[in-house]
């Protein structure tokens, strides 16, 4: 038996123990606020994940997960409430009566979110996908708008543009860091499969990767699709952590938080994703303070709404202009790297490396 991989094993199991023990910790002994900020980094995380997948390793420009995430938040919301706050809220159009008396609970409305955000990555993944680069840009972005406008029409179902409220509230660091320890699982063990070779391939070369057997848009669906059910995933996340969703919050602007995050972190790293996704969201929260009033050198600075995003966008564009790799680039933090660092030596039985 091969030594590192025993060792391996054994290190995943103690991380796992620990990232246990850290959440208990934390739902103990952190403040309110700060366990909601680390909630928030969790769906962050899972966005960044799930982009990735698209962008990073199958080289998909899309940038439509803001449409997604509207669709697991009103799915999930929808399902978790009670018939009385649907009753109350619902007061312009009643709710459909198959949806009125549905109550489920948290976990499998999430999934269900992510359920019906894929269904609607593969409706529109199947004809925009067969564009390319900036015209699978547009086209993504143009469905996103689509599905944002649909939601704020549809007043029977989703409450049109005023939303939903008294969505169940979830708190619970367990809930949210367990689901995107799952999702990082996930993805990893499919990037290293045969899919994740090929989604990789086609990001290198459509043509090379086409002649070698590959089938492009099945694989590009796939991933469109499983990015799409993630993204799906942190919009019911983010319904149970504000417990009050409308349109308006999935504009644009979502996908261009989630795609920093990506870029920052390096377009092909799922442990980029990670910690990018972790510095972004505290960094957001610690940026507050630039939108508020300041005493600065003697003069009162009135705060500028905003000005978060516009510190953001150029941070993106110093990324872009002078370290495109971002962080990790397309490395992956593994136990091999710490392993060699500790010297132990390498199996050489059947040829084991």
């Amino acid at each position: 038996m091969d030594s590192r991989k025993g060792i391996k094993t054994a290190l995943t199991i103690v991380t796992l123990l620990l990232a246990a023990a850290v959440i208990y910790f934390g739902d103990s002994h952190l403040s309110r606020f700060q366990i909601r900020i680390l909630n928030l980094a969790a769906i962050f995380v899972i966005l960044g994940l799930s982009l990735n997948l698209v962008v990073g390793f199958t080289g998909m420009f899309s940038l439509g997960h803001s449409g997604f995430m509207c669709v697991g938040a009103y799915t999930a919301a929808i399902l978790t409430m009670s018939p009385e706050s649907k009753e109350l809220i619902y007061y312009m159009e009643p709710i459909v009566p198959v949806l009125k008396n549905i109550e489920w609970p948290v976990i499998p409305a999430t999934v269900m979110g992510g359920v019906v955000a894929a269904i609607f990555g593969v409706l529109v993944g199947f004809p925009a996908l067969r564009l390319r680069d900036d015209y699978l840009a547009i086209a993504t972005l143009g469905f996103a708008e689509i599905i944002r406008i649909i939601v704020t029409n549809t007043i029977s179902i989703t409450n049109g543009a005023l939303g939903l409220k008294n969505i169940p509230s979830e708190k619970s660091l367990w809930f949210y860091w367990g689901i995107c320890i799952l999702t990082i699982l996930i993805l990893k063990a499919l990037i290293n499969s045969s899919w994740g070779y090929a989604f990789k391939a086609i990001r290198d070369n459509e043509i090379a990767a086409e002649a070698m057997g590959v089938s492009v848009f099945k694989h590009k669906l796939l991933s469109f699709t499983i990015g799409a059910f993630f993204a799906g995933i942190a919009g019911a996340m983010m319904s149970f952590l504000i417990t009050s969703i409308d349109p308006t919050m999935f504009r644009f602007l979502f996908t261009f938080q989630i795609l920093l995050i990506v870029v920052l972190g390096g377009m092909g790293s799922l442990t980029g994703s990670v910690i990018a996704g972790v510095v972004v969201t505290i960094a957001m929260e610690w940026l507050r303070i630039v939108e508020r009033p300041m005493h600065l050198f003697g003069m009162d600075v009135p705060g500028i709404p905003g000005m978060r995003m516009v510190i953001f966008a150029l941070l993106l564009l110093i990324i872009i202009l002078f370290y495109r790799q971002g962080l990790m680039g397309t490395r992956e933090f593994n136990w091999d790297w710490v392993l060699d660092k500790l010297g132990v030596a390498k199996s050489k039985e059947r040829g084991v490396s």
